[in-house]
């Protein structure tokens, strides 16, 4: 039998990731973090001096990264990196070079690798569009700019960073735009996807109506 996928896209801070781990646990699935890998690829190129704007060099540097996910840890050749490629900084610098084909190109198969028995919950901004065309369920899970800086700002704070509210919109209007323009899988909402607007729904709603709206289409398959 063919291996389950539930594929959650979204613009940046729509809580995506916190959903789709949740859901990954309740159902004993293993859970992907599209957007880490992009973030530690970044890291990984600034440590190692790879120009965020060398398409090659980061596409060579992609293919070789030693990555593994421990729940909603990160970890990088053997090192938890979750807290270093969590900053605003490392969100921008993955924004950016997720705009590079070669990149996406090289990350692609290494995604794919991560469908593994007895199911797998992903999270990005093309999970259910490119790299899990077939998955069984995909979800567009999104909320306003305002509510998402708003989460963003709270989370930020929780974990001890200085953040301000007004830039941190700003930059998620910026980042959505940048995002859904880009000529290697734009984001945006798949025919086939389900929309989920988080803007007055908490993470356990969230999580409740996916996890309904998974049993529903496993029903039906």
């Amino acid at each position: 039998m063919t291996i389950p996928v539930i594929a959650i896209d979204g613009p940046s801070a729509s809580g995506k990731g916190t959903v789709a781990a949740r859901v990954a646990q309740a159902l004993g699935f293993h859970y992907l973090d599209s957007g880490a890998i992009y973030r530690v690829t970044a890291y990984a190129a600034q440590q190692r001096g790879v120009a965020l704007d060398d398409e090659d060099g980061l596409a060579r540097l992609a293919a070789a990264l030693d990555l593994r996910f421990d729940g909603v840890e990160v970890w990088l050749a053997g090192v938890a990196v979750g807290d270093a490629i969590r900053t605003e900084e490392a969100g921008r610098a993955a924004s950016q070079i997720a705009a590079l084909p070669a990149l996406r190109a090289a990350l692609l198969q290494l995604q794919r690798g991560f469908r593994k028995a007895p199911g797998l919950v992903t999270d990005g901004r093309d999970m259910g569009a490119v790299v899990f065309p077939d998955a069984d369920l995909k979800v567009f899970l999104t909320a306003s700019a305002e509510v998402r800086a708003d989460r963003r700002y709270k989370q930020l704070i929780e974990k001890g960073f200085s953040a301000n509210l007004a830039a941190l919109l700003q930059d998620l209007q910026e980042r959505d735009a940048r995002d859904a323009a880009r000529a290697a899988a734009p984001l945006q909402k798949t025919a086939d996807a389900q929309l989920l607007e988080t803007s007055n729904m908490g993470i356990d709603d969230a999580v409740n109506w996916v996890l309904v709206a998974y049993a529903k289409a496993s029903s039906q398959a």
